[in-house]
């Protein structure tokens, strides 16, 4: 893999995506002849078969499934210290790295930010969306300077966690949802609803289990599980769903 070349993985990840070497030619600006020598070049040093063709295409082999993570990485992490040293050589003043949860997001940077980004606009902010694992992998690889997420149990070595807003869970539903227009709502009458769960080790899926375990029942889940908030909200644009999810996902500026 050392002697592949930036534009092998361009050619592989594209090629994938597309399935075409006509439409991945004309995606990166190269002829379909320099695409397919490409590939040649890169099967021949990998000693494998990456696409399978056929009248309509390529589609990839298993082998090429299992080299595409690694090459998209390879080629974001490229992408993103291009546009770092790009930023700085025109700004001057620096590039901050943030990776922040759902929650942090809605609930603080997308106020906060706006109001850094006025103060000092020569600061290059670099913002990205990821929950607590992802966040300390980029703390220990050097990727980020900021995590923005709910104060873990242990803080990775070097580091500190700083409060900078409190927050609460709530329950939300559908406006046309029965419970909605109620003033006071039971826990009783809660139990007997379906809910939206959040994936299992996030800080809502944590605090339901608890609430349900201190109640005492056993909840009716729809058998889908995310920590998409759009997709959350379109589940219950359908159907008559509760969900429990922090208060700060809901505060998102009003345009």
């Amino acid at each position: 893999m050392a002697k592949a070349r930036f534009r092998h993985f361009e050619v592989l990840v594209r090629l994938s995506e597309l399935g075409s070497v006509k439409r991945t030619a004309e995606s990166i600006g190269m002829t379909q002849p320099g695409v397919t020598q490409l590939l040649a070049d890169l099967e021949e040093l990998l000693e494998v078969k990456l696409f399978h063709r056929h009248a309509r295409g390529v589609m990839p082999t298993q082998a090429c499934q299992d080299l595409l993570p690694m090459a998209r990485q390879c080629l974001l992490g490229l992408s993103t210290s291009a546009e770092a040293i790009a930023d700085r050589s025109t700004l001057g003043q620096g590039v901050v790295r943030i990776k922040a949860s759902t929650a942090g997001i809605n609930g603080l940077l997308v106020e906060a930010v706006p109001a850094l980004n006025a103060q000092f606009p020569g600061i290059q902010l670099h913002i990205q969306e990821a929950e607590l694992n992802e966040q300390f992998a980029s703390i220990s690889q050097g990727d980020i300077e900021m995590g923005v997420c709910r104060q873990p149990a242990q803080s990775p070595t070097g580091w500190q966690f700083q409060a900078l807003m409190a927050d609460e869970f709530v329950v939300v539903c559908n406006p046309s949802h029965r419970l909605a227009k109620k003033s006071k709502v039971t826990w009783k009458e809660l139990s007997q609803e379906t809910w939206v769960l959040s994936p299992i080790g996030s800080a809502a899926r944590e605090k339901f289990e608890a609430l349900s375990q201190q109640h005492k029942f056993t909840p009716n889940t729809c058998h889908v599980i995310t920590r998409v908030s759009a997709m959350t909200w379109a589940m219950m644009q359908q159907r008559p769903l509760l969900t429990l999810v922090p208060a700060s996902v809901f505060r998102q500026p009003r345009v």
